[in-house]
């Protein structure tokens, strides 16, 4: 049962032939025996049982349990951000999002584990500690230790495991292990779709203005958005159309419509142009996942897809683009954080406010955050602001221009990796810092967002190891539908083996 998408249970549930009581047992029962992956930071299972008896049987989503990244605020549950700095903090209301999921009947199976203030793309800086990739995972039970998940090669040894991507490698976790159908993350510069690749599941970056953003914790505004994580397609689809639409609380949310129908039983991708950004065949790039980019473009082209090179030729500037901007943004967000309003505060009697100030930032604040902190507040002083700020944002509107003109010459979509590799072992990835790794794993993903442009990453392949390989269709501005239609094409065409945790219900 908890390998069936959203949309199966969804269809069990209404016909009566499944309780979402049942359904939510099987759920929390998955929860507790995966629960050394470390996927949640709260798990919210008696709150669940109490939705479950509340949800209409013939409302949207009718009882289907779904997780929420830590840092979409959530009424009266503990909202961290994987944080010290909020470790007591509860809010009063919920995200816009998140209350658009329950009204329509979800249920809430917990707050799930991410990179401190999403600042991350391994999901390995948390206070809470790191999130596991459930692919190729040795359980420390003798009774599943002995199963090969998936893989060629075995579980990892010496208590060494692949990285689940981030900052959402949380919610990617527990999608990909079933302990839900359908998990919130959020995208900055890849949050989504970075794990969503690693963890071999669907991970959808929705266009800029097309979700609230009222509830969730800030990044850095003019790049976030709510992020969508699923095992199909057609469930990220159902969950978008859920979600969207203009929230009075958000002034970047939009009133155009996303034409969010139900997607094609069928799609073609007959006479749709598809762009390759040469750009993208990147210095790093893992050889198997260029072989399965140029099988799947083959495959669109044999389908009566016009399949071209493109060329963004800004993408050089891109990655140093966004952590200027990031970083200065981060300094921004992150000043309310002084322990005297909200959050951490340092004790002691004796102190200045303003040593206080820096007291509760060290305590509350990791070293990954303090350190785009610092950054940020470097690019923002007078005699560096037109240097480094100003000129990112000159920078910025080019690499924003270089897809416009793109998709003004036809193209429809693009396709690209969208990581440089399948995951890395914990002990590899841990040994570069997060800025180096993140400069590596966003660099297909981080201009997506810098450009506003919805984009969605698809599982394709395994590689030799065992490990999932995806690719990510980018659209164009608020014509997600096109983009997740070819991308549903994909889907169905390469039929990706999904990990399967069934043995553990055993």
């Amino acid at each position: 049962m908890l390998s069936l998408s959203l949309r199966e249970v969804l269809h069990l549930i209404k016909t009566e032939q499944i309780s979402a009581r049942d359904l939510l047992k099987k759920c929390i029962e998955r929860a507790t025996s995966v629960r050394e992956l470390n996927a949640y930071i709260t798990e919210t299972h008696e709150l669940a049982w109490s939705q479950v008896g509340l949800a209409p049987g013939k409302s949207e989503l009718a009882g289907i349990p779904i997780a929420v990244k830590d840092n979409f605020c959530t009424r009266n549950i503990p909202t961290t951000c994987g944080s010290k700095m909020l470790d007591n903090y509860v809010p009063p209301y919920n995200a816009t999002v998140v209350d658009r999921l329950l009204t329509s009947g979800a249920v809430l199976m917990g707050k799930t584990n991410m990179d401190e203030y999403a600042m991350g793309c391994g999901s390995i800086d948390s206070r809470y500690g790191p999130v596991r990739n459930p692919w190729k995972y040795k359980f420390q039970s003798s009774a599943r230790s002995s199963v090969i998940i998936q893989s060629k090669e075995g579980p990892t040894s010496g208590g060494d495991w692949y990285i689940a991507g981030g900052s959402s490698g949380g919610s990617a976790v527990a999608v990909a292990t079933g302990t839900c159908f359908g998990a919130l993350g959020s995208d900055t510069g890849g949050s989504t779709r970075n794990p969503a690749s690693y963890c071999g599941i669907v991970g959808l970056k929705p266009t800029y203005g097309s979700l609230s953003r009222y509830g969730l914790i800030p990044l850095v505004n003019s790049l976030d958005v709510p992020g969508i994580l699923t095992k199909t397609v057609d469930d990220a689809a159902l969950l978008l159309r859920i979600i969207a639409g203009r929230d009075v609380n958000d002034s970047t949310t939009v009133s155009e419509s996303l034409h969010l129908t139900d997607l094609d039983d069928q799609p073609s991708v007959k006479g749709l142009h598809i762009g390759i950004p040469k750009e993208y065949n990147a210095p790093g790039l893992c050889g198997e996942t260029r072989r399965a980019w140029e099988d799947v473009a083959n495959a669109l082209e044999t389908a009566g897809a016009c399949v071209s090179l493109v060329s963004l030729p800004h993408t050089q500037y891109s990655i140093n683009t966004y952590s200027i901007l990031c970083a200065c943004e981060v300094a921004s967000n992150m000043a309310r954080y002084d322990g005297i309003e909200f959050g951490h505060r340092a004790e002691g009697n004796n102190m200045s406010t303003e040593s206080l100030y820096a007291q509760s930032r060290h305590e509350g604040f990791n070293e990954v955050v303090r350190g785009r902190i610092f950054a940020g507040n470097y690019f923002l002083l007078r005699k560096n602001y037109r240097r480094y700020f100003q000129q990112a944002l000159k920078v910025r509107r080019l690499i924003s221009d270089d897809f416009t003109k793109v998709y003004g010459d036809g193209v429809d979509v693009l396709l690209t990796p969208t990581t440089l590799s399948v995951a890395l072992p914990y002990s590899k990835f841990s040994m570069a810092d997060n800025r180096t790794r993140t400069a590596e794993q966003d660099y297909f993903t981080q201009p997506i967002n810098m450009a506003g442009l919805p984009a969605v990453s698809i599982p394709v392949r395994l590689s030799e190891s065992g490990l999932p390989i995806s690719l990510q269709v980018v659209g164009q501005r608020f014509k997600d539908r096109v983009m997740l239609n070819t991308a549903k094409w994909i889907e169905m065409n390469t039929n990706f083996q999904k990990l399967n945790l069934d043995y553990l219900d055993s």
